[in-house]
């Protein structure tokens, strides 16, 4: 019987000593993945998402997004047990980010941008999973449940959903164009997925397009009240008159081109694009400048003399224009008489795109309510506007903003009343 003994004293230790112990270092991931996977979550601002506040836990949910159908609450995606996705294999968490299915074969809502993740690499999904399982703190919280009303709350309908508008490919880089264009089209295509805020919806919500063979990717789109801007060559909304570098300075201080991020876009450079090096910053300003110019109804032509120089005077003629007045009061100190700003803290208005888009939604809401610049490690301290809504009437916004949209070179759709009051009753709901 000695021969058994020893049999079962060595089948002993292999299952209490051997086997964990393997398991755990096969379970331990690569120090360096585990970093990769971290600068990735940054790229693809997986925290401005799924956080609900400054004063919440990193990756916890319960983030409030609007949508045409109801609000949707992001999810747990800590790796805690019970609330959180810390029972997700490597399988069920890429078939989530890359496939919109969450385990238990329950359809995500394309709020949760994967019809852009799709194209990740499985490289980089792999490093995304080590950082969240290895790195991430697991935190016991379970978010609001988001309840839509009646056809939309039917998840099943999704498959439909992706069958028509999700295009499942990994994304291929391009033979002609060379390695720095072929990895910033991969960041912002996939990502960074820009597309989901900067690129139109049709009438099933879906993105008109997810790359550049797309007349409508990226040519600015409305998202939670407010217009996310053209990101096109457009010489008047978009980005025609940016070079590269003003491009990546832009996302990473929140300042450059001669304007300051605004909106939801605070955000995604706080939490995500300040953070990027500067090798992928300069690749993702290469890629958008390669964009096709796409024409519109708004121009800017420079003035002859240098912005800047002319006397206060010269934008008011005898016969004062609607808002004249008001810009003269109450924009003119930080904006200055002729639309220059101060830069880099203050804006400049005359060619600016944001003043040019032919949707003036972003336009009225910062009138309305105001808006505080990014706070970045390399950028200036943020500067904050003032909101009119108490102290201008709907005639008033409108007058003022039609003025700065027609004024110093500026050439753009005017700002009726109606428009002011229909979104200044949207932000009230």
């Amino acid at each position: 019987m000695g021969w058994f003994t020893r049999m079962v004293r060595k089948i002993i230790v292999y299952t209490w000593l051997v086997i964990p112990a393997v398991a755990a270092a096969a379970q331990a991931a690569d120090p360096a993945m585990i970093a990769r996977g971290a600068y990735l979550a940054k790229a693809a601002d997986c925290m401005g998402c799924h956080t609900a506040g400054p004063d919440h836990p990193p990756f916890a949910g319960g983030l409030p997004i609007n949508s045409p159908f109801g609000t949707i609450y992001s999810t747990n995606i800590t790796p805690d047990q019970a609330t959180g996705i810390g029972h997700y294999s490597l399988d069920d968490f890429s078939r989530a980010l890359r496939d919109g299915i969450a385990k238990g074969a329950r359809r995500l809502y394309p709020a949760m941008p994967y019809a852009s993740f799709t194209a990740m690499s499985d490289d980089d999904v792999e490093a995304l999973y080590a950082y969240f399982m290895d790195e991430v703190k697991p935190v016991n919280h379970r978010p609001p449940q988001t309840s839509l009303p009646f056809p939309f709350n039917q998840r099943w309908t999704l498959r439909f959903w992706d069958i028509a508008f999700v295009n499942h490919e990994r994304f291929r880089p391009r033979a002609d164009r060379d390695a720095q264009w072929n990895r910033g089209a991969y960041l912002v295509q996939a990502l960074g997925h820009c597309g989901a805020c900067h690129t139109p919806r049709g009438l099933g919500f879906q993105e008109k397009g997810y790359t550049e063979s797309s007349p409508d990717y990226l040519t600015g789109a409305v998202i939670e009240n407010w217009f996310a801007p053209d990101l096109t060559g457009n010489p008047a909304s978009g980005l025609g008159r940016w070079s590269e570098a003003e491009i990546a300075k832009f996302l990473e201080t929140g300042h450059g081109g001669q304007t300051v991020a605004f909106g939801s876009m605070v955000t995604v450079i706080e939490k995500s694009t300040q953070h990027l090096r500067k090798e992928d910053l300069n690749a993702i300003a290469r890629y958008l400048k390669t964009l096709p110019r796409r024409d519109g109804k708004t121009s800017y032509e420079p003035l002859m003399r240098k912005v800047g120089t002319a006397p206060a005077g010269n934008i008011i003629r005898p016969f004062e224009r609607p808002g004249a007045g008001l810009y003269r009061g109450f924009c003119a100190k930080c904006h200055r008489p002729d639309g220059a700003g101060k830069l880099p803290k203050l804006p400049r208005l005359a060619g600016s795109p944001v003043v040019l888009s032919e949707n003036a939604t972003s336009l009225i809401r910062l009138m309305l309510e105001g808006g505080k610049g990014p706070l970045t490690k390399n950028g200036p301290k943020p500067e904050k506007m003032p909101g009119y809504a108490k102290k201008f009437s709907d005639r008033e916004i409108a007058d003022v903003l039609t003025f700065v949209r027609n004024s110093w070179g500026n050439k753009a759709p005017a700002v009726t009343p109606r428009d002011v009051s229909r979104l200044r009753k949207a932000l009230t709901q």
